[in-house]
């Protein structure tokens, strides 16, 4: 399988990839505030590069469960300027923006980025499809129950599998439909977005069905409450759930995901290495 990037693709049978997490905003739920300095967001960006992150995916505006919207002019003023110095820093790195706003996606991606990463999956700004069809980009769809502000309130499903496998499905064919190559899409379930416990482990056990789409397999559990919930532990602090999310990477890994987004990039990098010496992708 190989993930088509504007001028690049990777391959993706053997090897998954970590996709490391640069929060340049001050309310993030786990590292909020501590990169909006762009000397140390840089600082930071050049570790994970270090430490063997194979993109980096920037983003301006939180979207933990309450968050509320961020100006566009703020989220311009927050991104842009640390993708341009990463670029300069990194010509290889793989950049993304993590954004659904049509006008950021279209300023990183003229600043350098590779890929769009859009929790909306494309349906918050409709000019987000011409971006893409112009650009070239990779695009990430998540599936999100709601909104960030409301997300968590009352997310219900019935067969939770079944309703994230169609709507990615649904949403991948749009793209198609509109010109964009099949190849630069890739999916991610959205784990802790509009999900419950329940659901989030049901999407952990069967993450193997998203094989059937035939497209890239994104996936974001780092720190993430679900952890702390499952260990019995629900105030257990964002930065001491490490190694419960290096356990998923690993097994996340053999149920046939790619891409990870991540915290921490070595520790995850080496579980994923571990379990790839072990476990085949063929």
């Amino acid at each position: 399988m190989f993930w088509k990037l504007r001028k690049r693709s990777i391959a993706l049978n053997r090897s998954g990839v970590i996709m490391g997490v640069l929060n340049v905003t001050p309310d993030s739920f786990s590292d909020g505030g501590r990169f909006t300095d762009e000397e140390l967001a840089l600082r930071h960006a050049e570790r994970m590069a270090d430490e063997g992150a194979a993109i980096l995916d920037v983003g301006g505006e939180s979207s933990r469960p309450g968050s509320e919207p961020v100006p566009l002019a703020e989220e311009l003023r927050r991104v842009i300027p640390i993708i341009r110095r990463i670029r300069s820093r990194f010509s290889d790195l793989l950049l993304s923006i993590d954004t659904y706003k049509a006008e950021t996606a279209r300023q990183a991606l003229a600043a350098g980025a590779d890929i769009v990463n859009d929790i909306s999956a494309l349906r918050a700004d409709p000019a987000m499809i011409e971006v893409l069809q112009r650009s070239g980009a990779g695009v990430i769809l998540m599936h999100m129950q709601g909104t960030p502000k409301l997300m968590q309130l009352n997310p219900n499903y019935k067969d939770v599998v079944a309703e994230v496998f169609a709507f990615l499905q649904e949403r991948r064919d749009e793209l198609v439909g509109c010109g964009i190559d099949r190849r630069r899409i890739a999916i991610d379930p959205g784990y802790g977005f509009g999900k419950r416990l329940q659901d989030n482990v049901q999407l952990i056990c069967q993450l193997n069905r998203f094989a059937e789409l035939g497209q890239p397999v994104v996936v974001g559990v780092s720190r993430k409450s679900t952890i702390a919930q499952l260990l019995g532990n629900p105030k257990l602090p964002p930065r001491e759930r490490l190694w419960p999310t290096v356990a998923l990477t690993s097994l996340l890994r053999q149920k046939g995901a790619h891409v990870f987004r991540v915290h921490d990039v070595r520790p995850n990098l080496e579980a994923l290495r571990m379990t790839e010496a072990i476990v085949s992708d063929d």
